[in-house]
């Protein structure tokens, strides 16, 4: 991973070089009605609060779990026991983050929600709760991590979440196997290059013309960047939009012509 320096040298370059966030010099309508409905919706949902008192009960938490880490680490701590507490404040993607990802799912209501990397189902809960008729699978590598998780959607009465244990290598494949398609993507979970790529070819078979996938910490390390730039240069993937800490795919063939985007968030 970056150190603490190339990353904020890396993300001055990103927000002098992005788009003002306003959606002005934006040609795509497509593009331009996600900045204006989704990325600059500023209301206060209900659920915000919901799932950020989950938040606040998990940052309190001073249990100590065992970590089964299969992935390239948590950015903070490479430790096989975390307690709940720095797992909230360390793992856990910001509510500004997650409450974006909110607003995707309930502004497009994708039928199919899979999400790589549960952690304490903060963020699942966010995705859950934007669409409750949408079947939401989510994977988690760590057994006694996905076990709170689990309480924590019992917590709020959610009922369309299906969680599967184990490395994301070999529970993807056969998980999404009958799935007709995959609506909606959020990969957070092994941040190395070779991975990322293979749970992106895992899904793109089952992608729809209004698919949206979603790849966390793009910038996090050289292997994250250059797997976004391999991922970009797909031929299925029509537009993406680089907020530096995610990474948004859409694959709808609206777009004749490729477009990327960097846009600030």
């Amino acid at each position: 991973m970056y150190s603490s320096f190339e990353l904020v040298f890396k993300y001055i370059n990103y927000y002098l070089t992005a788009s003002n966030g306003k959606g002005h010099g934006i040609h795509s309508p497509f593009v331009f009605d996600f900045v204006t409905h989704v990325l600059n919706d500023e209301k206060q949902y209900d659920d915000y609060a919901r799932v950020e008192e989950i938040r606040s009960r998990s940052l309190r938490d001073k249990t100590v779990l065992k970590i089964e880490d299969h992935g390239a680490g948590s950015s903070s701590t490479q430790l096989d026991q975390r307690s709940v507490s720095s797992i909230a404040r360390h793992a856990v993607k910001p509510k500004k983050y997650g409450q974006l990802l909110y607003r995707v799912v309930k502004y497009y209501q994708p039928r199919s929600v899979i999400e790589l990397g549960t952690s304490l189902g903060i963020t699942t809960c966010y995705l859950s709760l934007a669409s409750p008729g949408s079947d939401v699978l989510t994977f988690e590598g760590a057994a006694e991590i996905g076990d709170i998780a689990k309480q924590n959607f019992e917590s709020l009465h959610i009922e369309n979440i299906r969680l599967i244990d184990g490395n994301f290598d070999y529970t993807l494949y056969p998980a999404i196997y009958h799935l007709p398609s995959v609506d909606f993507a959020f990969v957070d979970g092994n941040h190395r290059r070779e991975s990322t790529l293979n749970y992106f070819n895992c899904l793109l078979p089952k992608m729809n013309d209004h698919s949206i996938f979603i790849f966390d910490d793009i910038h996090w390390s050289l292997e994250m960047e250059q797997a976004w730039e391999q991922i970009k240069m797909n031929p299925a993937v029509r537009c993406t939009i680089d907020l530096f800490f995610i990474g948004i795919v859409f694959f709808r063939q609206e777009f004749k012509e490729t477009q990327h985007f960097k846009i600030r968030f």
